[in-house]
């Protein structure tokens, strides 16, 4: 889920930990995302999470522009599994076609390295995927982050 401020996690999680903050006040908006129970009132169909949902804040200012505007967004990868990510509009068009209704050019993207993503469900968090953040960078704010096998 694609959110415009850190601000709107107080509606969409619950047990949000006191370390799970500081990843979002250090990394925030950009390439972090993070794994977090939903609040139960959270009535979105976003598949078989066990309870958890995937939030980030992206460093774009025109998606930041757009979720300030319309509030979170659920969304999945611009890519087809196994391709690397579209750096434009028009390679997301020619990967994805059709079977996207609306299309958003908000320029080039500055990179092909997808989001770190952190579980932050636990009492420690764990890196679940390494990124554009390096288990050294996350450390800095997090000293006992776990890495997933």
């Amino acid at each position: 889920m694609l959110i415009g401020s850190p601000n709107t996690l107080h509606g969409l999680v619950t047990d949000f930990s006191e370390l799970a903050w500081e990843l979002v006040d250090a990394f925030w908006p950009g390439a972090l995302t993070l794994v977090a129970r939903h609040q139960p009132s959270l009535q979105w169909d976003l598949g078989d999470t066990r309870g958890t949902v995937a939030v980030r804040m992206p460093l774009h200012p025109v998606a930041i522009e757009l979720l300030t505007e319309v509030g979170p967004m659920a969304v999945t990868s611009a890519n087809l599994t196994g391709h690397p990510a579209p750096e434009d509009c028009d390679a997301a068009q020619r990967m994805l076609g059709d079977s996207v209704s609306v299309y958003l050019d908000g320029g080039p993207t500055p990179g092909n390295v997808p989001s770190s993503i952190v579980d932050v469900t636990g009492e420690v968090p764990v890196l679940l995927r390494e990124g554009a953040l390096s288990p050294e960078e996350l450390r800095k704010v997090v000293p006992d982050l776990e890495v997933a096998n």
